[in-house]
């Protein structure tokens, strides 16, 4: 059986033969090449979101008994996938539901945290960040995504298709209710010690999803596509990026390629009692 780093190598060199072959239209071509794509690439993750038994403290800090139980997700690694270096720090998440929030919670570790922006809906991946990607109808359509920050700083939008099929951001979208903190294990934006990390809970209410998706809150078994991404930059003791360097891209459920928005990758999250 082929590895998967081995079977992402043909896929490409599948699509490079196709895109040399103008008799076949390029709708064919794309259709022909993401079936193998798929075909090779990781399975996607999955997680059993247990309920929770009381509303959570929105806080950041995650010592709710409720947390303690919940189980974490594997560790995040290279949005490619196994093929790839570890992640240089390690990043993990949890969820829990109720009937009015899906909760999200997340750690990362970090030597040094710093944010600069706080203008919401900034594009907040300039800076680290924290991001989630919900498709409630698992179609890989309309799908929503948020990025947050160690400032708390969150940007919502919406999508009703893939990049990659002509869908547009839609940065109007807004989350009515929605819940986000922020808590750092050292000092924020001082590299002159040495930080643990930050911490980080959303609380995501269900009607939020409902205009855009036809979803809202979920009954006990149903599946929703689900993902996290964090982007890591490599700086200076002055938070200043590296030149010449591209950002990290670190994951729960592996893309196979440097693209969050291809949902079929994303992670299966069943929901349960």
């Amino acid at each position: 059986m082929h590895s998967v780093h081995s079977g992402v190598f043909y896929v490409f060199r599948f699509m490079s033969l196709l895109a040399r072959h103008n008799g076949l239209r390029l709708s064919f071509r794309i259709i022909l090449a993401s079936a193998f794509f798929f075909a090779f690439a990781a399975e996607p993750k999955r997680y059993t979101c247990a309920r929770a038994s009381a509303p959570l403290e929105i806080d950041g800090k995650l010592d709710e008994a409720a947390w303690r139980r919940a189980a974490w997700t594997d560790w995040f690694v290279d949005i490619e996938g196994a093929n790839k270096p570890n992640p240089r720090f390690r990043t993990r998440a949890k969820m829990l539901w109720d009937d009015h929030y899906f909760y999200i919670a997340a750690e990362l570790e970090e030597p040094d945290v710093w944010a600069t922006l706080t203008k919401h809906d900034s594009v907040i991946f300039h800076d680290n960040d924290f991001e989630v990607f919900l498709n409630p109808t698992g179609d890989t359509q309309n799908y929503f995504e948020f990025e947050i920050n160690a400032l708390n700083t969150g940007w919502d939008l919406f999508l009703n298709k893939p990049y990659r099929h002509g869908g547009k951001a839609d940065n109007r979208w807004e989350i009515p209710g929605l819940r986000t903190a922020v808590a750092v294990n050292g000092t924020l934006n001082d590299s002159k010690d040495k930080d643990r990390g930050w911490t980080l809970e959303i609380a995501f209410p269900w009607d939020a999803f409902r205009e855009r998706s036809g979803v809202g809150r979920p009954k006990t078994g149903e599946e929703w596509r689900v993902n996290f991404s964090r982007v890591e930059w490599r700086v200076n003791d002055k938070h200043q990026k590296l030149p010449g360097l591209k950002e990290d891209n670190w994951v729960w459920s592996p893309q196979g390629l440097v693209n969050m928005h291809v949902p079929e990758m994303w992670g299966r999250v069943r929901f349960a009692d």
